[in-house]
C-alpha cells in the first residue's frame, strides 16, 4: 500500500503542512521521532503575514484565546534594534501573535488530527530512496523497523535535516560565530515596570521598551514580558571567551552588567516551568541548494535558516512554505494539476527565503559592535523619519513585500501580492475574507455589478468557490485567490471587459487546470456571502 505523503517532523511547519492537506482530503502520515512534544521553549509567537494566514485557516481565536480577529501594530515596531514609528503608515504589516511555540504545536496537532492526520510519535526515519512512482522511507518506530512508501515525502525535520542530507542537499550560507546571547526567564523588581508603557526603567540607564531589542556599542539587551509567563531577558555580546560551564541566571547577571554599564537584579522565574536558561553562540544564515529532489521537498528550517532575526520570522516563513506546498501538493494527488504545478513550490518560496536572507544580512551588519557601525546607525536613523522607508523595512520584516510572478501581465497592484483583509456586505450582515478561506480553496470574490467574473468561472465550480456579494468597504470589484490567498487575478472594474474576463480564465487555467463543464443534479460550491 502507498501512503499519498509522509512528512517527516512534527513540529508547527510539519503540521501546518497536514492540516493543510487535510482541508484538501488528503490524509498525510506524520513521522516525528520525539515520543511527546517539546517542552523546550523555542519562539514566543508569530509574527508577520502568516498571523493573518492563521486567522484565515480559523486558528487565529484557539491560539490568541480571543475571538477577535488580528489587528495590525500601528505603533512601534524595530529593525536591528532600531525604531520603526508605524504610526507614520496609514496600514501596517506588522502582526504579532504572542503564544509559546509549544501551545502552537497543540494547536496544530488538535487540528490534524480532527482532520483525520495520522501522526505517529517515536518514528524516526533513518533512511530514503525513491523511484519514479514513490519514495521509500526507511523508519524506526517503538515495534521496530518498517519501511513505508509514499507517492511525496515532505521534510520538515529541522536545520540539522537528516531528510536534506539524504538527498545529499548543500546548505551553503554565511556562520557568525563571533555571537553570544544569553537568554532566561526571571523577575525584576516591580517598581521599575512602567504600568503604562510596560517599560523597563533602569536605574543609571533609562527605558527599555518591552519586544523591542536595544543595541549598545558592545552589545544588546531586550525584555520581553510574555503575557502568563515571566519576563524573558536576553542579552547579545560579541567576542567572549568560550566556556563549558552550565548556564546560569548569574552569568546572565554579569552580561547584563557588561551590555548596560548597571545592575539589574535578576531573580529566579515564578511559577511552573519549563523556563528558559540558555547561551547560544554563533548562528547560522543558510539556504538549501534546492527544494526538492524528485518526490520529495523541504521545507521550514530543514529549507532555510537565519541568524539575527528571532524564531517569529523564521517561523512565519516556515509555516508559509507549508501554506504554499499544500494545496499543490494535494492538486497533483487528487489529479488534474496544470502542468508545473509544484514547480511552482521552489521558485515562489525560494524568493520569499532571498528576502529573508536581506533581512537577517541586514540586520546583523546593523547590529554588530563598532563605531562605524553606530555611524551607520544614525545615519539610518533619520532615514526612518520617512514613512516610505518605515514601510519597505516594516514589511520586510512582516515578510509582507513578497510578490509572486503569476505568469500574465500585472493589470492590477494586487496581482501576485497577499490578499488585504476585507469585509464583504450581504443583506444579512457583514462577513469577512477570513471566513470564507477555511476550507483551503480557491475563491473568487465577485463584487461586480454584473456578476461577469462568476458566469465566467461556472464550469470551475467543483474547483473554485464563487462568492458573489458587495464590499462593505474599498475593494476591488472580483479578485481570484489561490487557496494560499495569493492573488491569482484581480479587477478594478464595475462591469470587466472581454480581455479581463479572458485573463481570468487563463490566471484560473494555470493555477487550477481546466475545469469540468456543469453536471447535472452536481452541487454548486457558488454562493452569496453569509456570515458564518
Amino acid at each position: 500500500m502507498i501512503t499519498d505523503v509522509v512528512i517527516v517532523g512534527g513540529g508547527p511547519n510539519g503540521l501546518m503542512l497536514a492540516c493543510e492537506l487535510g482541508l484538501a482530503g488528503v490524509r498525510p502520515v506524520v513521522l516525528e521521532r520525539s515520543a511527546e512534544p517539546s517542552e523546550e521553549p523555542k519562539a514566543n509567537g508569530l509574527l508577520g503575514q502568516v498571523v493573518r494566514m492563521v486567522d484565515r485557516r480559523g486558528l487565529h481565536e484557539r491560539l490568541s484565546g480571543s475571538p477577535e480577529p488580528p489587528r495590525p501594530n500601528s505603533a512601534y515596531f524595530m529593525f536591528a534594534a532600531m525604531g520603526l514609528n508605524l504610526s507614520l503608515l496609514e496600514d501596517s504589516p506588522v502582526y504579532s501573535l504572542p503564544v509559546p511555540q509549544r501551545r502552537i504545536v497543540q494547536v496544530l496537532q488538535e487540528r490534524a488530527l480532527e482532520l483525520g492526520v495520522e501522526i505517529r510519535r517515536g518514528h524516526e526515519v533513518v533512511g530514503l530512496s525513491q523511484d519514479d512512482d514513490a519514495v521509500t522511507a526507511d523508519v524506526a518506530g517503538p515495534g521496530g523497523a518498517y519501511r513505508l512508501r509514499a507517492r511525496y515525502l515532505v521534510g520538515a525535520d529541522g536545520s540539522h535535516s537528516l531528510t536534506r542530507k539524504l538527498l545529499g542537499i548543500g546548505f551553503p550560507g554565511l556562520t557568525y560565530d563571533r555571537m553570544t546571547v544569553r537568554t532566561a526567564h526571571a523577575t525584576v523588581p516591580k517598581e521599575w515596570v512602567d504600568p503604562a508603557t510596560g517599560a523597563l526603567n533602569v536605574p543609571g540607564y533609562g527605558a527599555v521598551l518591552p519586544f523591542l531589542p536595544h543595541r549598545v556599542e558592545h552589545g544588546g539587551f531586550s525584555y520581553a514580558p510574555m503575557p502568563g509567563h515571566p519576563p524573558l531577558v536576553s542579552t547579545t555580546e560579541w567576542d567572549q571567551p568560550d566556556t563549558d560551564a552550565a548556564m546560569s541566571l548569574e552569568e546572565l547577571r554579569a552580561s547584563v552588567r557588561r551590555v548596560l554599564g548597571v545592575e539589574v537584579p535578576l531573580g529566579p522565574p515564578d511559577g511552573e516551568g519549563p523556563h528558559v536558561l540558555r547561551r547560544l553562540t554563533g548562528g547560522n544564515t543558510r539556504v538549501a541548494e534546492r527544494f526538492s529532489d524528485g518526490r520529495v521537498f523541504l521545507i521550514g528550517d530543514a529549507a532555510h535558516v537565519y541568524a539575527a532575526t528571532g524564531g517569529g520570522p523564521g517561523l512565519n516563513l516556515g509555516l508559509q512554505d507549508a501554506i504554499n506546498l499544500g494545496w499543490k501538493l494535494a492538486a497533483e494527488i487528487r489529479g488534474g494539476a496544470p502542468s508545473g504545478l509544484l514547480d511552482s513550490y521552489e521558485t515562489e518560496r525560494r524568493l520569499a527565503a532571498r528576502r529573508m536572507v536581506v533581512n537577517a544580512q541586514a540586520q546583523s551588519a546593523l547590529i554588530a559592535p563598532g563605531d562605524d557601525v553606530t555611524g551607520l546607525r544614525e545615519l539610518f536613523t533619520e532615514l526612518l523619519g520617512d514613512p516610505d522607508t518605515v514601510r519597505r523595512l516594516a514589511e520586510l520584516a512582516a515578510g509582507a513585500d513578497v510578490r509572486y510572478d503569476m505568469g500574465a501581465p500585472e493589470t492590477h497592484p494586487l496581482v501576485g501580492r497577499f490578499a488585504p483583509d476585507m469585509e464583504l456586505h450581504t443583506p444579512n450582515g457583514t462577513v469577512r475574507l477570513a471566513e470564507l478561506t477555511t476550507t483551503a480553496r480557491p475563491l473568487l470574490l465577485d463584487l461586480t455589478e454584473d456578476a461577469s467574473p462568476a458566469k465566467t468561472l461556472s464550469e470551475w465550480h467543483d474547483r473554485v468557490d464563487i462568492v458573489t456579494a458587495r464590499p462593505r468597504i474599498s475593494a476591488p470589484t472580483a479578485v481570484l485567490l489561490r487557496p494560499d490567498c495569493y492573488v491569482a487575478w484581480a479587477s478594478a472594474s464595475p462591469r470587466p471587459d472581454s480581455a479581463e474576463l479572458e485573463a481570468l480564465r487563463a490566471a484560473t487555467l494555470r493555477w487550477f487546470g481546466p475545469g469540468p463543464r456543469l453536471r447535472p443534479n452536481r452541487s454548486s460550491h457558488s454562493r452569496a456571502a453569509r456570515p458564518s
